[in-house]
């Protein structure tokens, strides 16, 4: 076993047992929700649980390992996992009582930037989840998810090891040029992606997402959708000058089938001219 799979390996351990945090509104709005349990709907606990990745991949992970006696595939969206489970047994099971906030209270700089990231996050699923409704997706909502936790590893090593992750963007603000994978393994002694891979397979995530989450899905149309997605995040969080935007543009009008102009109107770029049916 060479060090970086041994890094990588402890990591991996550590985080297969920690309680996942969730962020403070989050848990505000579940707890908001619960007053009024006569009227309490799965819907309405889902569309709190699907603005925050923590509480969305805590609800996937439960679903898998409890499965309900008549269900016979993976459950991806958030409303289904939470009626086959009760709302009952979301709130005893999958409590809000750790808070994102409260853990890094001490380290304001990772907070900041784990909370643009989840911006970032947010962004990608917007992106993806209307690319899919475009052509028609009928589980638009798996889209979403995939987007939502591309970058779930680095989320919660912003969580648990916000030092090193500190270090990381630090060393990437002083030099635009580095790659991320080069420093993360200089910093981490691995790949983030890597370790988000061997997440996934420990919390027992159905593998769908996983599929949906690889960039390396080249010919699968939905994982295409995410990647195109979460590239046109992260780099408009930049500031629309970001030198790779142009290449985003071009690739996603060619998997939409549409031309750039389009593609600066549906993604409401700020120089976007009124589109035109």
């Amino acid at each position: 076993m060479n060090a970086e799979t041994n890094h990588a390996a402890a990591w991996l351990k550590r985080l297969s047992r920690v309680n996942i945090p969730v962020l403070k509104q989050t848990a505000r709005s579940l707890a908001e929700l619960k007053l009024d349990e006569d009227n309490l709907s799965a819907r309405d606990i889902s569309t709190v649980v699907l603005n925050d990745p923590f509480m969305v991949f805590k609800v996937l992970s439960y679903a898998k390992k409890h499965p309900g006696k008549r269900q016979v595939q993976d459950l991806v969206e958030i409303e289904a996992a939470i009626i086959m489970m009760g709302t009952s047994t979301f709130y005893r099971e999958l409590s809000a009582d750790l808070l994102v906030d409260d853990r890094l209270q001490s380290d304001i700089p990772a907070l900041t930037h784990l909370l643009q990231l989840i911006k970032r996050a947010h962004r990608a699923a917007y992106y993806a989840a209307d690319w899919a409704a475009l052509q028609k997706d009928l589980h638009s909502e798996e889209i979403w998810i995939a987007a939502l936790l591309h970058d779930f590893a680095e989320m919660l090593m912003w969580c648990f090891a916000p030092d090193k992750m500190n270090k990381i963007f630090a060393l990437q603000h002083a030099n635009k040029a580095l790659r991320s994978k080069d420093v993360q393994q200089h910093v981490l002694g691995f790949h983030l992606m890597d370790l988000q891979k061997e997440l996934i397979r420990v919390y027992g995530m159905p593998p769908l997402l996983s599929q949906l989450m690889d960039d390396e899905q080249t010919l699968d149309k939905r994982a295409t959708n995410v990647s195109l997605a979460v590239n046109l995040a992260r780099h408009s969080a930049n500031g629309w000058d970001d030198a790779a935007l142009p290449d985003d543009y071009e690739a996603i009008a060619k998997f939409l089938h549409v031309d750039v102009e389009r593609v600066l109107f549906l993604i409401k770029h700020p120089n976007a001219k009124q589109a035109t049916d």
